[in-house]
């Protein structure tokens, strides 16, 4: 029996299998540290859970529309106006089960076969294998440490063929943590204009962002540029809901409701108590980003300051999201406890099972010699497990 070649070709997520293989390993109890996490540490806020409950003891527990409820929309529509300056309409917005089914919507909508969609590498492991599901064909564009993980205007436009459909901007980054100035949007939204390319602008991390760095929605320069731009975010890394499972997007009218037809047959609607939690998130009291925020600048200035000291280790400083990515470059074809270390597979694995510290192989985002570390854990952890890292590596 032949099974589907499309789908075979779609490899695991790196991020939850290791998480999954470190939550295995303490489950048989060994004490492990994990820096896998793509999730906010802290719990839900208080209101937010409150909503949920009132929404239950409501009734408010059957189907909604399939791309969403239109209180939610519009409290979306409001957070576009008042935080990005942009104007939609309920019609411009879809809501899905996460983000992730966002990006999902988001390539079914305008991919046909053989479309290509340029990614920037490092990337967030998902974007080629969504791209590969909508039969289109990623295109990796690598980036550097020295350019800060941002690709340059000309490898861009040495990038584009007259097949690219679509460019994939995620700013802030997941892995990278980096984050695209206006200057370098305004010059991706040029390009984007005249060659009339569509924009996935992954906005998921926007309110995590440090040091003074301000995020521009690529969409707020002009009409133009906005109607080629669909843009996905979600409530999970902002309001620490990453089991609520509450994605939305925004687009032009025509691929929104695209969009809303394909989800109404994948899944219909989004949970309807999360979609009365996400109403909340948005227009409750936003003190507990803040102070989420606060906690990830000292955890991250600590990670960075410790991975730099430890010899044959280095990483840049992200200016947001909750990674470091960690350069192992020093220690590709060195021998450690007996293993060769032939890129970032190997380290993981190493780590994994000799010193009980778990953390993301960068091959699944593209690069081979780095791996993530997530600082979305408590300090104390950061501290023991980098201990862990550092004598390992002494030893």
């Amino acid at each position: 029996m032949i099974l589907s070649k499309k789908a075979l070709s779609i490899s695991p997520s790196s991020t939850l299998a290791i998480d999954a293989k470190a939550k295995r390993m303490k489950a048989e109890g060994i004490d492990i540290i994990g820096f896998g996490a793509g999730e906010p540490d802290f719990d839900t806020p208080d209101h937010i859970k409150q909503a949920a409950i009132k929404a239950i003891n409501d009734g408010f527990t059957k189907y909604t529309p399939a791309s969403g409820t239109l209180d939610l929309k519009k409290a979306i529509c409001e957070k576009f106006k008042k935080e990005n300056g942009l104007d939609y309409t309920p019609a411009n917005i879809v809501i899905s089960n996460g983000a992730k089914h966002s990006l999902v919507n988001a390539f079914q909508a305008i991919c046909n076969p053989g479309d290509e969609v340029i990614v920037p590498a490092p990337y967030w492991v998902s974007y080629p294998e969504m791209i590969k599901l909508a039969d289109g064909v990623p295109v990796i564009l690598n980036t550097t440490e020295e350019d800060n993980f941002k690709f340059t205007i000309y490898k861009l436009e040495a990038a584009i063929t007259d097949k690219t459909k679509a460019i994939v901007i995620n700013s802030p980054s997941n892995p990278t943590g980096m984050v695209y100035s206006e200057e370098e949007l305004r010059a991706i939204a040029e390009i984007a204009v005249k060659k009339n390319i569509f924009i996935i602008s992954d906005e998921i991390y926007e309110k995590l962002i440090y040091d003074g760095y301000k995020h521009i929605s690529i969409a707020s320069f002009d009409e133009k540029i906005k109607d080629l731009t669909i843009i996905i975010n979600g409530m999970s890394k902002t309001y620490s809901m990453t089991g609520w499972r509450i994605g939305y997007s925004a687009s032009n009218a025509e691929i929104a409701k695209i969009m809303g037809n394909v989800q109404s047959h994948a899944t219909s609607n989004p949970n309807s108590i999360a979609q009365k939690a996400a109403e909340a998130a948005l227009t409750g009291p936003q003190d507990a980003v803040e102070m989420m925020k606060a906690e990830f600048v000292k955890r991250r200035d600590y990670m960075v300051d410790r991975i730099n000291k430890i010899e044959g280790l280095s990483c840049i400083k992200p200016n947001g999201a909750f990674y470091v990515m960690m350069n192992i470059s020093k220690l590709i074809g060195k021998v450690i406890d007996g293993v060769v270390i032939k890129g970032s597979d190997d380290f993981a694995d190493l780590l994994l099972e000799k010193a009980n510290v778990a953390l993301v192989p960068g091959s699944g985002f593209g690069t081979d010699i780095h791996v993530r570390l997530s600082y979305a854990t408590s300090m104390e952890n950061i501290k023991e497990g980098l201990n862990r890292i550092e004598k390992f590596l002494t030893k």
